[in-house]
Formats: structure tokens, C-alpha cells, sequence
């Protein structure tokens, strides 16, 4: 497994966690008024989910950069 794929899976492994952690929070709510450490246990996952959408969302862009050099290159 490369580094991409790795990082797909994770992506979707915390979009996964995140979206629990979301109708956890939104549960809470409903019961009453939720614990601060449950209102802000989506955060966590949503920054990693960021940090690995940016990367995901670079990554055509590079490697076309890459194949470009490549290419022009004299061999």
C-alpha cells in the first residue's frame, strides 16, 4: 500500500468517526445539555479530515507537474 492509498483509506476511516461523533452530538443535545468535551469531539477528526482532503485535492495537480517534467526532459 502507497502513500496515497493510505491516506484514502484514513480519509474515509474519519469521515466515518466524524460523522459519529456528529449524531452523538446531536443526540446529547436532544437529551438535554451535552458534556463540553462530547461538543467538541467532532473538531478532532475534522481537522485530520482537512489536512487529508488538501492532500487529495493537490495531488492530481502535482503529480501532472511531475509527469510534465518528466516528459520535457531529454533522455
Amino acid at each position: 500500500m502507497n502513500w496515497s492509498q493510505a491516506i484514502r483509506q484514513t480519509h474515509r476511516w474519519l469521515s466515518i468517526v466524524f460523522t459519529v461523533t456528529v449524531i452523538a452530538n446531536f443526540v446529547a443535545m436532544a437529551l438535554g445539555t451535552p458534556p463540553m468535551w462530547l461538543v467538541y469531539s467532532p473538531l478532532a477528526p475534522l481537522f485530520l479530515l482537512l489536512f487529508s482532503g488538501l492532500y487529495m485535492f493537490v495531488l492530481p495537480y502535482t503529480a501532472n507537474g511531475r509527469a510534465a517534467r518528466t516528459r520535457k526532459e531529454p533522455a
